[in-house]
């Protein structure tokens, strides 16, 4: 590379040098000026004069105002150049490792994979934000029972709502899933704001395991930690989890509130993945159960969060039905509708074979209001 800039230089060097002779008004084409000047006519004569005067002085100026300068400057730069080329080069220190002694180690805690960004919640929905660390399942998963009741629903009602879910359930949803949660948002009535969990057992018939108090949204603006009114829906529909979005541990950033046992809904609206997530309550929250009260999402007990995020791990994970997916809006559907191939037939993938139902339906009509 040095040597090319040093070239370079040489070349502009001698083409300034040639300038500078060019301009030089003692060249024999300046002086043909003049041989012209005394042989031609009178007229032509004093023309060629003015011209090889006006020439020389043009000459002259040119010559002390750019080529002398440049001349100089170009010296300067061969200058640095060759003292550049010529400086020895610096040695390079390497460093050596110096021996170390084996010393006990401490056991290190268990590594922590970063969650995906959060993607912005579905309008009218507030959705916590994505997880900031994920940790690995390496708690304990000891045989739980539910939390206290302090109100549970009379076996008649149970009856009702089990009666109601298999109305509610079409023959493809019912056969190819194997828990099924409903949750009531309604904010008054016997079935009001209780998740029941039913599981299909062998022979075919839906069996209630546990009948939860839960709380869904609040369904009001409420100011977040942000200063901006919020709404706090939560939308009804049939939902699948997602298999990618389960979490022990998890911080809402646009809420700045834990959410243990957090399952959140795989449902895509408008092309965005929104943040609805069935999670324990915590703190002041959790004696809010049995109302409305959170931003969206369907809260538990935490006693009853981790039974039932356990449950869902260890016995539900395998090939579920993919709910139909609209292109032209980028929404997945919420009313139970599933997606075939051009033959018709159910396409699949990798999940939890668990279908969450939510209506605004508190038991007084036993048709569903589904808004």
């Amino acid at each position: 590379m040095a040597l090319k800039a040093l070239s370079l230089i040489y070349v502009m060097s001698a083409s300034a040098f040639c300038v500078a002779i060019a301009m030089n008004s003692s060249q024999p084409w300046a002086r043909t000026f003049q041989t012209a000047a005394k042989v031609a006519v009178p007229e032509i004569r004093s023309a060629a004069l003015s011209a090889g005067r006006k020439f020389r002085v043009a000459a002259a100026v040119v010559n002390r105002e750019a080529v002398v300068p440049a001349w100089a400057w170009m010296l300067e730069k061969n200058r640095e150049l060759l003292a550049r080329v010529n400086a020895p080069k610096p040695e390079i220190a390497r460093a050596v490792p110096k021996k170390t002694t084996p010393l006990a180690v401490a056991k290190a805690p268990a590594p922590r994979a970063v969650a995906p960004k959060t993607l912005p919640a579905l309008r009218g929905t507030i959705a916590p934000s994505l997880p900031d660390m994920q940790l690995a399942d390496q708690e304990a998963e000891l045989p739980l029972a539910p939390a206290p009741d302090a109100n549970p629903p009379s076996p008649g009602e149970l009856s009702r709502v089990l009666q109601h879910m298999k109305v509610s359930l079409t023959k493809e949803l019912y056969e190819n899933f194997e828990l099924f949660l409903y949750v009531s948002k309604a904010d008054h009535g016997p079935w009001a704001q209780r998740m029941y969990v039913f599981q299909k057992r062998s022979s075919g018939d839906l069996a209630m395991l546990y009948s939860f108090p839960v709380s869904t949204g609040a369904e009001i603006p409420k100011l977040g930690p942000s200063g901006t009114m919020q709404n706090t829906n939560t939308p009804p529909g049939y939902y699948q989890l997602d298999p990618d979005r389960m979490y022990r541990r998890y911080h809402s950033q646009e809420w700045d509130q834990p959410m243990p046992y957090a399952m959140f809904f795989s449902w895509e609206h408008d092309g965005l993945q929104t943040g609805l997530a069935i999670h324990a309550a915590t703190g002041t929250d959790i004696g809010d159960l049995g109302k409305r009260a959170s931003a969206g999402c369907v809260r538990l007990d935490p006693r009853n969060a981790q039974l039932l995020f356990q449950l869902i791990k260890k016995s539900y994970k395998g090939l579920a039905p993919r709910f139909a997916y609209d292109n032209r809006t980028a929404t997945m559907a919420n009313d139970g509708l599933l997606m075939h191939d051009k033959a018709g037939n159910l396409q699949y993938a990798e999940g939890y074979k668990v279908l969450v139902l939510i209506e605004n339906n508190g038991g007084d009509n036993i048709v569903a209001a589904l808004f």
